[in-house]
């Protein structure tokens, strides 16, 4: 999470400009840099990086491949100044990718076939190389990362636990990354099935206490699972730089409109875990394992099939799911002032579908590739979706 000059990185829940117990909220989105003609992913980011206006380069950094890019928002309580901070930040990164001579994407990773591109020259990514060695197969895994503020981290760890049931249906809403190596892969998020051959990346276990959650990640350190807090990729965690929790389950979405959904649907889920907590009612007890498989079912279908509900094990439509979780988080919605926008905003995903099923639409009616990237290229830059008669 990046922040202005001069500007508090995350201000907790507890601490708003305007001393009310509203939430903060950041995002994070990693993006894909592509050959404009042919899509194949590049190793293009010191390129690009020499291109950032400097007005913008305190919130881009480089990310784990040299075909990938990161922004970030600053954080705050409006979802206006969220979009309007991460538009300046998409515009700037893709008219710098542009005088570099390739193209920027916000999608979960690359449609076409091509050369992997190399790992970024750090010390600590070379010795995530050295022992995962061929753990990272593709052009580049590509996420979104909502932080949300949190008082502290005992209450953080009570967070996890009663968001973790939920993270499925908000994966199926991302998946934005149904193409790898020129084709089709019957997945909605292949970026999710590849990111999960990292060892530690797993849904959030339930956690007895703060020192539970420290004591988990000092273990799978030791036993070589993980080098550092920072590779603790569970789809929810608390920063390890920041007073937040951070839910990273998600595909970098294809637009803004489908960030700002997603960032406000995290953050009321939070504002709910936050009410039941403070009212004494325990998180709910969801077994592991069929977390697992509700979280493979999101990665294949996306919203256009069927859904676990991690609490019954029963299996239904996505879209039942989703509703009933917009449901739930209504009051959070209404508290901070976002649930119009939040009906409005789900009634344009019903319209043209998730960004999996969008790039579908443009593969089926075209037939290229190149026709999926270009697409993708225009909302990436501020484009609305296309809605077809």
């Amino acid at each position: 999470m990046k922040a202005v000059a001069g500007q508090v990185a995350i201000q907790d829940a507890t601490s708003t400009p305007d001393g009310s117990d509203l939430l903060t909220v950041g995002v994070e989105e990693e993006f894909l840099l592509v050959d404009p003609h042919t899509g194949v992913a590049v190793p293009a980011v010191d390129l690009v990086m020499e291109q950032v206006p400097p007005e913008l380069s305190g919130q881009v950094e480089r990310e784990f491949q040299t075909s990938q890019i990161e922004i970030g928002s600053p954080p705050g309580l409006d979802l206006g100044a969220i979009r309007h901070s991460l538009g300046l930040l998409r515009a700037g990164l893709a008219d710098a990718a542009d005088r570099a001579g390739v193209r920027l994407l916000a999608i979960g990773t690359g449609p076409v076939e091509g050369p992997v591109p190399p790992v970024v020259d750090k010390p600590r990514f070379d010795r995530m190389v050295e022992r995962f060695r061929l753990l990272a197969p593709g052009p580049g895994n590509n996420g979104m990362h909502v932080h949300v503020g949190i008082p502290d981290p005992d209450t953080g760890v009570q967070v996890l636990n009663h968001v973790r049931p939920w993270l499925p249906i908000l994966q199926a809403l991302t998946t934005n990354s149904p193409f790898s190596a020129g084709e089709d892969t019957g997945y909605a998020s292949w970026r999710s099935i590849e990111w999960e051959r990292w060892p530690s990346v797993a849904p959030t276990p339930r956690l007895d206490s703060h020192e539970h959650y420290q004591r988990l990640i000092r273990q799978l350190i030791d036993s070589g699972v993980m080098l550092d807090e920072g590779m603790l990729y569970w789809y929810a965690r608390l920063s390890a730089k920041y007073p937040t929790v951070e839910i990273r389950i998600g595909d970098v979405c294809p637009s803004l409109d489908d960030t700002i959904l997603v960032a406000a649907l995290v953050r009321s889920l939070v504002g709910t875990a936050l009410a039941e907590i403070a009212a004494g009612r325990p998180a709910p007890r969801v077994d592991h394992h069929l977390l697992v498989g509700a979280h493979w079912r999101a990665a294949h279908d996306g919203l256009t099939g069927k859904a676990v509900d991690p609490h019954t094990g029963e299996v239904g439509p996505a879209w039942e799911l989703l509703d009933r979780l917009v449901d739930r988080v209504r009051p959070e919605l209404d508290r901070h002032g976002d649930a119009d926008q939040v009906d409005d905003l789900l009634a344009g995903v019903r319209r043209h579908g998730t960004g999996a099923e969008r790039q579908r639409a443009v593969h089926a009616r075209t037939g290229r590739l190149v026709d999926v990237v270009e697409d993708v290229a225009r909302q990436t830059r501020g484009g609305t979706p296309t809605v077809e008669d």
